[in-house]
């Protein structure tokens, strides 16, 4: 049936105000954060001075400095990230139908480790030097970044491949995914065990996910392969929501429901792999902020991805302005900072759903 605007249900149009106005009130919270996030840090800017600058106006030489060559391109990695992997973790738990479905559960992130750990120990990519950063630092970042991103897109890959061959079930896809993660993991423990002082830490270096790795060049990269990936995301909501209501009714619906899967499962694959290989590994934002955003505004995909893509980008800029001030003048890893929020977030989001 057909409703021309004014005979819309008055339900419906609230229906579809609330999640909008959430949409909108999250924008402009990221605007906001943004600005707040780069003014804060060893030297504070006033954040009419970060305002100035983003918008072009002339401000001092050592503020635009600081600004554009050292926090813009950390707070925008930090946004392009969470978004990116929590926009990864809707789709992969919509098209799996289990709220367990992200990359670091179907072993993405795992294979990327591997891949690093590979490229220091075989490369010699690992090596002690003495800086005002840290101990330790990556001699060859591009080649360990190649192998570690080929590395999680092969794992995409087999998994992709296995249901191909198995069919392309949520179950397979999940377990495929554990089966990897548990493989992967032992291959890094064995390297690990065979490595000296240095290449260890180098490895573990690596795992630490850090923000300000990026280079305008990456970050741009990161930012395009993001936008793809989102679009079509966003343009595959519709689909999405139909697979969330059982694979007969979407085929039922003229959905391709194998082939949405096994693209959304490709794509998000590769935008994770991506983020992963720049930045190394971030945790639980892909696991938590999709059931965060559902509690808040419910599963209809047309908003949840938006939501979820703006929720992310705030949690992890909010997360990485907190450690780069938390131990000042030392910063901790943005990872860190995840992994010790996002446990108890997920168990409390869990307590919830039981209760419920």
């Amino acid at each position: 049936m057909h409703f021309d605007h004014g005979q819309i249900p008055a339900e419906y149009r609230q229906y579809i105000g609330r999640k909008t106005l959430f949409v909108l009130g999250m924008s402009a919270t990221l605007a906001a954060v943004l600005v707040v996030a780069i003014s804060l840090g060893a030297a504070n800017i006033s954040v009419s001075s970060v305002a100035r600058s983003l918008v072009g106006l002339v401000t001092s030489k050592q503020v635009e400095i600081i600004v554009w060559n050292i926090r813009l391109p950390q707070a925008l990695a930090a946004i392009i990230a969470g978004g990116g992997l929590a926009v990864a973790g809707a789709v992969m738990q919509s098209i799996l139908r289990n709220p367990l479905g992200s990359p670091f559960t179907l072993g993405i992130s795992h294979a990327a480790a591997f891949g690093a750990a590979l490229s220091v120990m075989v490369l010699g990519g690992g090596i002690m030097t003495s800086s005002n950063v840290g101990a330790i630092s990556i001699t060859n970042p591009y080649v360990t970044t190649a192998s570690a991103f080929i590395f999680s897109i092969g794992t995409s890959l087999i998994i992709i491949g296995v249901t191909r061959t198995r069919g392309a079930t949520p179950e397979v896809m999940v377990l495929t995914g554990v089966a990897l993660g548990a493989f992967f993991t032992a291959g890094t423990m064995f390297l690990q065990f065979f490595a000296d002082d240095m290449q260890l830490a180098a490895m573990v270096f690596w795992t630490f996910g850090d923000t300000a790795r990026a280079t305008w060049t990456e970050l741009t990269f990161i930012a395009a392969v993001t936008f793809v990936c989102v679009l079509y995301f966003f343009s595959n909501s519709w689909n999405y929501n139909a697979i969330e209501a059982g694979d007969e009714t979407a085929k039922g619906l003229g959905v391709r429901v194998g082939r949405v899967r096994l693209t959304g499962m490709l794509l998000a694959s590769m935008l994770t792999a991506v983020i992963i290989a720049f930045l190394g590994i971030i945790g639980f934002v892909g696991l938590v902020v999709p059931h965060m955003v559902r509690r808040l505004i419910g599963s209809d995909h047309r908003f949840l991805l938006p939501a979820c893509l703006l929720v992310g980008a705030v949690l992890l800029l909010l997360s990485d302005t907190v450690a780069r001030l938390i131990l000042a003048p030392h910063v901790l890893p943005v990872s860190v900072l995840t992994a010790f929020l996002g446990a108890p977030a997920f168990f409390w989001l869990i307590i919830r759903g039981g209760r419920s």
